[in-house]
């Protein structure tokens, strides 16, 4: 007889991870559920996941406001989180947003930072070069700077730390693959790649762009699933002391071509450090989960890679990268512009995903929304305008 659950969580990546631990320490008998990072990309057949990287900006101030209250409360969370786990993850060096000066995207930004009370300082186009001496702006750039609260973050110890402590509090870590998940009468079977069967009550699915899945959900839902190709660039030593006031950036240029966001000096496992800047100048979607899988095997898109090259070498004149290599990335958009957090077709699965490319810095109180669905039988929309309603095809 297989053991009993309250809640299995199928995705062990950053919203399933977080949803695990808020319904651990809810009280109930959770299982998560999903494989480690595989050791090598390129001859994986498995599934992947997004958060396997150790940059991703954080910060409160964003052009919406729910998205940036999402920041906010999981921002809040991050101190505690790395005492109870004892791993850290963030690093608090500020973020600037880059735009037209006057124009709305920085007129939306302001507008969300108010209500929620975020310290911001606005930055002219004459003050933007004296404060960040390294960056080379347009002539009509203006920006909002928050240097408390926001920086990056360290996306696979985050994971790790929320992992810790969903143990802690009592939670079954399962680190495999599950092919299967079949509603009964009395709950829901979760079988894994080794042939394992998982019993609960209900099951939270938050597996990203995988849940487009023929093997998970009874509905498929409504999202695009992107390839995006990140760009890494060596900091040499005697780069690193110039550069280590840099703030995570995230430019809003004229067309989507011209924005891009770019992370400061950061450490990773092979020892070296990297600049590490996103934007891809066009789309490329993966239509099923086949495609996924493969385009993560890829090792990503040339002239993506040679696009955003173009871009770090404008915004950093003086910088010139010991080396340089790229990777490949999913962002996994919904219809709605925000996360998926609802059941399926019965009360028995939900649905959790739909990171729209900003839910890394927000996971932790995207996995509390998910947790309050299960845990209370709706979303805890308090302080929200969305409902977070699922859409499917």
């Amino acid at each position: 007889m297989s053991e009993m659950f309250d809640t299995i969580v199928i995705g062990k990546g950053m919203m399933g991870a977080s949803a695990a631990r808020h319904l651990a320490t809810g009280g109930a008998r959770v299982a998560l559920i999903g494989p480690d990072e595989p050791a090598n990309w390129a001859t994986h057949d498995g599934v992947f996941s997004s958060h396997y990287d150790n940059g991703r900006i954080t910060r409160t101030i964003d052009s919406d406001a729910d998205w940036a209250r999402m920041a906010r409360r999981s921002i809040e969370r991050y101190r505690a989180l790395e005492a109870r786990s004892g791993l850290a993850f963030y690093t608090e060096v500020g973020c600037l947003i880059a735009a037209r000066e006057g124009g709305p995207y920085l007129a939306h930004v302001d507008a969300a930072a108010r209500e929620l009370g975020v310290a911001v300082d606005h930055l002219d186009a004459t003050h933007l070069p004296s404060r960040f001496p390294y960056f080379a702006f347009y002539a009509d750039e203006g920006g909002i700077f928050e240097a408390q609260s926001a920086g990056h973050i360290n996306p696979r110890a985050l994971v790790a730390a929320e992992t810790v402590c969903a143990a802690k509090a009592g939670a079954s870590i399962i680190s495999r693959e599950v092919t299967q998940l079949l509603e009964t009468a009395d709950g829901v079977t979760v079988t894994t790649i080794d042939g394992r069967v998982y019993r609960a009550e209900k099951v939270l699915v938050a597996t990203g762009g995988f849940a487009l899945s023929e093997t998970l959900l009874g509905r498929k839902p409504a999202l695009r699933v992107m390839a995006r190709t990140v760009l890494f660039a060596e900091v040499a030593e005697h780069d690193r002391d110039r550069l280590v006031a840099m703030p995570s950036l995230i430019r809003n240029g004229p067309t989507d071509a011209d924005s891009f966001y770019l992370l400061p000096p950061i450490a990773y496992p092979d020892g070296k450090t990297y600049i590490k800047i996103g934007g891809d100048p066009d789309d490329c979607v993966l239509h099923d989960e086949a495609a996924i899988r493969s385009w993560f095997r890829s090792g990503g898109r040339p002239h993506a890679a040679a696009h955003l090259a173009r871009h770090l070498s404008a915004i950093l004149p003086d910088f010139v990268p010991a080396s340089t290599h790229f990777s490949p990335c999913v962002v996994t958009l919904t219809e709605t512009g925000y996360p998926y957090v609802g059941y399926v077709e019965s009360d028995r699965v939900a649905l959790l995903t739909g990171g729209n490319g900003m839910a890394a810095k927000s996971c932790d109180e995207i996995g509390r929304l998910g947790a309050s669905l299960i845990l209370d039988g709706k979303v805890d929309l308090e302080g929200y305008s969305q409902s977070f309603a699922p859409v499917f095809a």
